[in-house]
């Protein structure tokens, strides 16, 4: 889960790749892998889609036991608000859940009033003001 994930894990961290857009994406849920490199497009496991992953700097360090990279993967499932949106996530999301607009290399990112599903009250969109939650 995206709460779980520390500053300390992703500091190793160059860049963040989007495989599509993330302009209209309330959310996306992000998990640490293990991968056999430092970058490139890591195989997908999942239902559902890979939308983004982290590429590595050259001190990242492979584990000892595995040989392998932890790396942030942002993926959406089939019954995410993205094509469903009157489904299960409507009016909340997962929690691993991630605004996208509030990632980047070494940021984990965090939850907004847009991505449990619910948009601003009229103040604060007449103010322009988004909060964290």
């Amino acid at each position: 889960m995206s709460s779980l994930i520390t500053e300390d894990e992703i500091n190793h961290e160059t860049d963040l790749v989007w495989l599509e857009d993330i302009t209209d994406l309330d959310y996306v849920r992000q998990s640490l892998d293990r991968l056999p490199t430092r970058k490139g497009k890591p195989a997908y496991h999942r239902d559902g889609r890979m939308v983004g992953y982290a590429h590595l700097g050259p001190t990242a360090k492979a584990s000892r036991a595995s040989g392998t990279f932890r790396r942030r993967v942002f993926w959406l499932l089939p019954h995410d608000r993205d094509s469903q949106p009157e489904g299960l996530y409507a009016r909340s999301a997962p929690a691993e859940a991630i605004d996208p607009r509030t990632l980047a290399p070494r940021v984990k990112g965090y939850k907004t009033e847009r991505s449990e599903g619910g948009p601003p009250s009229s103040a604060m969109r007449e103010l322009g003001i988004t909060l964290p939650l």
